[in-house]
């Protein structure tokens, strides 16, 4: 009976430290005013081990109140399947280590506005950070700027490492068995911070970024049943949400990587998306826009199932029925004829809505200095707008119902039909991307790379396909191992399937910390 007691009054001293942040500030406040240091650390503290609680033990003797916030499990960008432990679960382990006193979950990505409300006199970060060059978010430097503005100062312990990501990895991970037989034996020819070096290399690169710009719209609603007079499900709309995709979402992907991005493409006037499409790209890109009077901007409108993100069918509004006008196709081809040698590397998007006629092919295929080459089958131009439509590519990356149409070959496997297609258009480095089972990466001078999924997680699988070949090409020009290609391809595209539609494009610092993570 008195251990069972004992154990109700511990369970209460645990969440009397959690507290919002809010509450917690006043409580600060009034500590420091009877001379009290307070000490911060924060952190993700998914799987506690011994080196956070000597870390935790080291912090407070600098101080005399040890504060512990954690990152919100929106925020924990150390890709799919973490945090293994929610918010809730992860803030009652920490609370229950005897010297941390109070317990925050953050409210924003970083700590630096946690800092600025709780003004701690000290904030412990562990010997990892000391090196601030070797921090992958960058943010070490603003935090330690927010401890100062507020009195206080960066405090680094010395107390033994682990890594919890390691510790997952080892014995929780979430990860498909192929896919940790592939990490496993990857690890012994690469190294995360090999990889993220390579990552970091392309920032100066000129790209054009030429392709069909797509609305992409999704509309949500919920089902009401069956209509009493007709053999219909009625739904009722509750909200809406407006995507800039196509060529747009490939901007965005890659401008977060490289600098110096153009893009070219083409705005029908029938319904101007021009304020709109701007507002949603990166500002440092750059715009070649055109015009055609004779169709509208393709948007494509999704009704969506809000609970489970179901799509339910699909309006589109295009036109069709040819290319665009010849007096525009003059003016892309004159622009190409005269800039594309100013550019490293140019990347088509070509999703088969008329932009990319035979004539620009040719131009693109005379000119470009390396040229990265996706072209896509959607429900408006399956078996018509094939990658054959190209007669030369440095870099081809397609699906593999795509490969299959292309070569008319629905059964042979995978490797036959690269080899085709590579005899029929010059191009020595090709991956065929395969959904569930991962992608297929060919080098001419090195042969085949199997990649599995790294996730089945999945909340949305639109643009995947667009992420994995816009955040690979750069790094083909570059000349990647193509198996490194085809992992920095499976990370992007297991990223970009947990974002909703076009909400956010797959970034480097997230990036960064999943490869870190599935490589500990």
């Amino acid at each position: 009976m008195i251990s069972r007691f004992r154990g109700v009054n511990m369970k209460k001293n645990i969440y009397s430290k959690i507290q919002t942040l809010d509450d917690l500030a006043l409580t600060l406040k009034k500590l420091r005013a009877k001379g009290k240091k307070i000490v911060l650390c924060h952190g993700v503290f998914d799987l506690l081990h011994p080196g956070h609680i000597k870390h935790f033990e080291a912090a407070k003797q600098s101080g005399d109140v040890l504060v512990v916030t954690l990152t919100r499990d929106e925020f924990v960008n150390k890709g799919p399947g973490r945090p293994v432990f929610s918010q809730d679960l992860r803030a009652e382990s920490v609370a229950a280590i005897e010297c941390v006193d109070f317990v925050a979950i953050n409210e924003w990505p970083t700590a630096v506005e946690t800092i600025k409300k709780l003004k701690p006199h000290f904030y412990a970060k562990g010997s990892d950070y000391a090196k601030q060059k070797e921090d992958l978010t960058g943010k070490i430097g603003e935090e330690e700027k927010a401890v100062k503005a507020g009195g206080g100062q960066l405090y680094i312990t010395n107390e033994v490492a682990f890594s919890s990501s390691s510790l997952i990895n080892t014995y929780f991970s979430h990860y498909p068995e192929e896919a940790r037989n592939f990490f496993t034996n990857f690890r012994k020819r690469y190294s995360s911070a090999d990889i993220i070096d390579s990552l970091k290399k392309v920032q100066d690169l000129k790209v054009l970024v030429i392709g069909d710009i797509i609305i992409d719209e999704y509309h949500y609603c919920v089902g009401m049943g069956k209509s009493q007079k007709d053999n219909i499900i009625a739904t009722k709309f509750l909200n809406e949400e407006v995507f800039a995709g196509g060529v747009l979402a490939a901007a965005n992907h890659l401008a977060g990587f490289c600098k110096n991005i153009t893009l070219l493409s083409c705005i029908g006037t029938k319904n101007n998306y021009k304020d709109f499409i701007t507002s949603r790209l990166k500002p440092h890109i750059k715009t070649k826009f055109y015009y055609r009077n004779d169709a509208p901007t393709v948007v494509k409108r999704r009704f969506l199932d809000q609970a489970f993100l179901i799509k339910l069918f699909e309006i589109c509004y295009l036109d069709d029925s040819g290319h665009i006008p010849a007096f525009t196709e003059k003016q892309i081809c004159g622009y190409l004829d005269t800039h594309l040698k100013n550019f490293d590397m140019v990347v088509v998007t070509d999703f088969g809505h008329g932009l990319i006629t035979p004539k620009i092919v040719n131009m693109l295929c005379k000119k470009a200095r390396f040229l990265a080459v996706n072209v896509q089958t959607n429900s408006a131009n399956i078996g018509f707008n094939l990658i054959t439509k190209f007669p030369r590519a440095d870099y081809i990356c397609i699906d593999e119902p795509e490969i299959r149409l292309a070569c008319h070959d629905k059964f042979s496997n995978l490797e036959k039909l690269i080899l085709d297609i590579k005899k029929r258009i010059s191009c020595k480095k090709i991956i065929i991307t395969r959904g569930h089972k991962g992608s297929l990466a060919y080098a001419q001078d090195t042969g085949f790379s199997k990649v599995p999924v790294f996730s089945k997680e999945i909340v949305d699988r639109m643009g995947a396909g667009d992420a994995y070949f816009s955040v690979t090409a750069p790094y083909v020009f570059k000349g990647l191992p193509m198996d490194v290609i085809g992992f920095i391809g499976n990370a992007a595209g297991a990223m970009k399937v947990l974002i909703v539609g076009h909400r956010a494009a797959v970034e480097p610092v997230p990036l960064f910390k999943y490869i870190t993570t599935i490589l500990k």
